[in-house]
Parts: C-alpha cells; structure tokens; sequence
C-alpha cells in the first residue's frame, strides 16, 4: 500500500515536469521560466526588455482594437515577444508569425511584431474566452480564421486561397448576422 501511494505521488510531482519538458506551448503558463524571457508585467513578457515600450505600445493598440470590435476580455491575455527565432521555437512554435494558446497567452515571433498579428491571437483568445478552448477546435475554420483575419483589419488585402476564403465567407456570414449578434449567433454553429 506504502509503495502505491509512493508511486502515485512520484508521479503526480512528475508530471508537471515532463508535460513542461514535452509540450513545449506549455511554457506559456509559465514564461519566465524560459531562458532569456523576462516578465515585465504580468501580461508582458519579451526576449529583448529594449524593446519593452514598442511591445507596450502594440499591446494595448491591439486590446483597445480587438475589445472595441468583439467586446472587453474576460482576462486580458500574455503576450510573449520574442525577438529571435531560438525564443519563438522554444515554445514549440517554428512558421507561423504568432500563436495563441487557448486563454492561457499568445507568443509572437520576430515576423510577429505587427499589430495586425496581434490584434489576429488577440481575436483567437476571445475566441476561446467565448466558446472554451475545446469547444474551439470544432468550430468551423471559416469561422475562427475568418474572424481573425476579417475584425483584425489585417493589412494584406489579398490571403492565401484557403485565408482567403474563410474570410470572405466569415463577412458575408456577418453581414447577414450583424455585428451585434456576432457571438449569440456563432455560438450556434
């Protein structure tokens, strides 16, 4: 019986360990802890503190956008500023220019650095904060994309044939809906 409990509680110590070591986004639950990022605030952490008020600046730039467009945020999100590629693939993340992780943060790249980008994770966590962030991965890409691309005012004016067409799909879907019923009517979906 000792050596069971023994071994439980080994395991339950461990597993915090290993998921960290494993699953790299994990690291956004705790980004200080990733070498070279500093916590300058509790929703900003960033590689280079120099750049600290640029990344202050596109911070609430895009949360003023994105709360003014889908509504205010439960939890306003961590934002990660890396400004090497070795800090944005230690999070587990190589091509794309921004990630967010459900409500838990969002890690930028050093493409990353534009608000479009930021305001585009800042629309996938209120994404999450409204659906929960399994119910989120079934939504449709039309939708979630869509919705990122479209209200984050990205400044591309033509996407990628597939971004492209959630986000054509996603403005006459909201046209038809309108902005106000903007979440009633895509929890339904």
């Amino acid at each position: 019986m000792k050596k069971v409990l023994l071994i439980s509680i080994v395991i339950i110590l461990a597993a915090p360990v290993a998921a960290w070591a494993v699953y790299k986004p994990m690291r956004v639950l705790a980004p200080s802890w990733v070498k070279g990022i500093v916590c300058i605030s509790h929703e900003i952490c960033i590689e280079e503190p120099s750049r600290y008020q640029e990344a202050k600046d596109m911070y609430h730039s895009a949360l003023n956008h994105v709360s003014s467009v889908v509504g205010v945020f439960h939890k306003n999100p961590r934002i990660i500023f890396c400004s090497t590629e070795h800090c944005y693939n230690s999070f587990g993340f190589k091509k794309s220019s921004a990630t967010n992780i459900g409500s838990s943060g969002i890690v930028v790249s050093p493409r990353g650095w534009e608000d479009y980008y930021l305001r585009h994770e800042m629309i996938h966590h209120r994404q999450a904060e409204e659906f929960g962030v399994f119910s989120s991965l079934f939504k449709p890409e039309w939708l979630m994309e869509g919705m990122a691309y479209s209200l984050s005012n990205d400044a591309r004016q033509q996407l990628s044939r597939r971004w492209q067409s959630s986000r054509d799909k996603f403005d006459k879907w909201l046209k038809e809906i309108g902005e106000r019923n903007l979440w009633q009517e895509a929890r339904k979906i």
